[in-house]
């Protein structure tokens, strides 16, 4: 054979290696940036906010029928007739009398949490709230939280309040005990949560002034997108119990005399303080989707940024604003025609207003015009400025607004700002609930909060994907309930709870119902099994157990100690086929 010839056949290895390595590089590159760009699904939300909102649903029902929960201070917070003076040059003495306050704050199950009773009298009622809404959220995203313990779960809380421990040591040094510390420390807010449901992923307490829910939020996304962990709770809460601050605000002349945050009106002249709490679960898209959870809304994107040196230490740089929210945009990959609405920070402040509405009109302003305005409102107008639980109120009412496809009023706008120019800017003011219209596009809207420190985030929300279920339903004749609880009392009024809510959700499958309070809640010593047809004979043999009443397919009391054995038995002699109790098994 002629050397040349064979030479001609012998592969060029050196050259396939590195063709070869060039594409495995570039899936690589490729698999990064689909999984740094992934969106993250929010499964579960849970709240405490003012007006009784404590529920989502009570939250919605506050925010579509424009509600303003502002009341003046009440007594557990601190005695008005000491410190209210309308005088604001007087020393040690507030100008405003008003504020949005979340209700029953003193109001604890310390035992449920495995607390005892010497250590929750220290324990900050922010770091109260933030376990009670915790176990909440993850309670309506379906997860049992006693199946959490071990696995690689992020805890982000935003958090900036020291008031309690402020009231404590002012008490005097002899009230300090051991539990002071650990009770009102900002890092053991966020960490006492993954202590008590035993998570081992991230865990971050934030403070960025305003804006530390939103970083909370962005943070966990980052994480969830990092595979540092698989499911991540994040949120931020926020309590006004001793005047100190409110004092200081005074003095810097922020606060509304009427307290009432007039976001975006020509009579803005200050916010008004509130508090909450909230908390929202999150998991990467495609996870959700494989393990077919409820989704509620995906956040598509987010960024965070720095105002820099503004012209002043807390005032807004409306460039950083403009470059936040292309961040946010270019991170989730969507293009900014497709925002449809936008809850803005919106504080109501004479010189934050205009910057705000300035930047986003740069941005949108090429997008969207006058005939086809960008929507925007503030949820400060509802329930005032909840500092570091801001975002999360922020965020939470536009997923309420995503499931319900309405926009809620954004309140107290009646005469436009005239520092705005509203007539060049392609922006309109949500006063009236209506319709989320999108011309069978997406709806898909950001959140922006910005902190007084300087640092900014914005989060970019889309509606839930539409699933189209294709399994055969097995249906069933019975159905079971299954309830428990740690003590008697508080089963009654779980009893109570799935009754109402029952009567008041009648198009729920009892199949979905049944199953969710078999897997995705925890399970306690005090249980009670309703075997039912359908929802009406399940609503009335739960009312049937509440007045002790002998019923067919009712069963309580608690387990045995022991763990009891199951077994199958067959009579063999080869009656034995495939799928044998398949069917018992499904």
């Amino acid at each position: 054979m002629n050397p040349k010839q064979t030479q001609e056949k012998e592969p060029n290895l050196p050259l396939e290696r590195t063709i070869k390595a060039l594409k495995d590089a570039r899936y690589q590159l490729e698999r990064y940036k689909n999984q740094s760009k992934e969106p993250i699904a929010i499964i579960g939300i849970g709240c405490r906010f003012p007006g009784g909102a404590s529920t989502p649903e009570a939250f919605w029902q506050l925010l579509q029928n424009g509600v303003d929960t502002i009341t003046e201070v009440p007594p557990d917070r601190w005695p008005l007739s000491k410190y209210y003076d309308p005088d604001p040059t007087t020393p040690g003495k507030i100008y405003t009398r008003y504020g949005a306050f979340v209700e029953q704050i003193r109001e604890f199950d310390a035992s449920f949490f495995g607390i005892s009773p010497k250590e929750a009298i220290h324990l900050d009622p922010q770091h109260r709230l933030l376990l009670e809404v915790t176990w909440e959220a993850l309670e309506r995203s379906a997860t049992n939280p006693q199946k959490l313990i071990g696995t690689q779960t992020g805890v982000f809380i935003g958090i900036t309040s020291n008031d309690y421990s402020q009231n404590i040591f002012t008490q005097g040094p002899e009230q300090i005990d051991a539990y002071s510390g650990l009770g009102n420390g900002h890092s053991i807010a966020s960490g006492r949560i993954s202590y008590i449901l035993g998570l081992k992923g991230p865990c971050v307490a934030v403070d960025t002034a305003c804006s530390s829910s939103l970083i909370s939020t962005h943070l966990a996304c980052s994480s969830l997108r990092n595979q540092e962990c698989n499911l991540a709770l994040a949120g931020g809460v926020h309590l006004s119990i001793s005047p100190e601050i409110t004092i200081n605000y005074c003095k810097a002349k922020i606060l509304s005399v009427d307290g009432r945050c007039k976001t975006f009106d020509a009579a803005a002249d200050g916010f008004v303080r509130g508090e909450g709490c909230g908390m929202i679960v999150l998991k990467r898209l495609s996870d959700a989707l494989s393990d077919q959870d409820n989704i509620l809304a995906v956040i598509r994107g987010s960024a965070t940024n720095q105002d820099g040196n503004s012209s002043g230490l807390t005032v807004p740089n409306g460039s950083s604003q403009q470059a936040l929210i292309r961040q946010a945009l270019e991170n989730g990959g969507v293009e900014p025609a497709s925002v449809s609405y936008l809850e803005a920070h919106g504080t109501g402040t004479s010189l934050g207003d205009p910057i705000e509405v300035e930047a986003v009109g740069e941005v949108f302003g090429a997008t969207h015009s006058q005939q086809k305005p960008l929507i925007i409102g503030s949820v400060k107008t509802n329930i005032g400025h909840l500092e570091s639980a801001a975002g999360i109120a922020g965020l939470m009412k536009v997923v309420l607004q995503l499931q319900n496809r309405q926009i809620a009023p954004s309140l107290h706008f009646h005469q436009p700002n005239p520092y705005i120019n509203w007539d060049k800017l392609p922006v309109q003011v949500s006063t009236n609930i209506q319709p989320w219209q999108v011309n069978n596009h997406s709806r898909i809207a950001g959140i922006s909060s910005f902190g007084a420190s300087g640092t900014n985030a914005h989060v970019i929300i889309e509606e839930a994907p539409s699933i189209v279920t294709t399994q055969n339903i097995i249906e069933r004749p019975v159905h079971l309930l299954t309830l428990s609880a740690k003590t008697e009392k508080a089963l009654e009024d779980l009893v109570n709870s799935y009754q109402s809510y029952l009567e008041t959700h009648p198009e729920l499958a009892l199949a979905d119902v049944c199953y969710t309070a078999s897997t995705g809640r925890a399970h306690f010593n005090h249980r009670l099994g309703v075997m039912a047809s359908d929802p009406t004979e399940l609503i009335d043999k739960l009312l049937g157990w509440k007045t002790q009443s002998e019923l067919v397919g009712v069963f309580s009391g608690q387990p045995n100690r022991e763990v009891p054995k199951i077994a199958f038995l067959f009579t063999g002699q080869g009656s034995q086929y495939i799928n044998m109790g398949r069917q018992l098994y499904e």
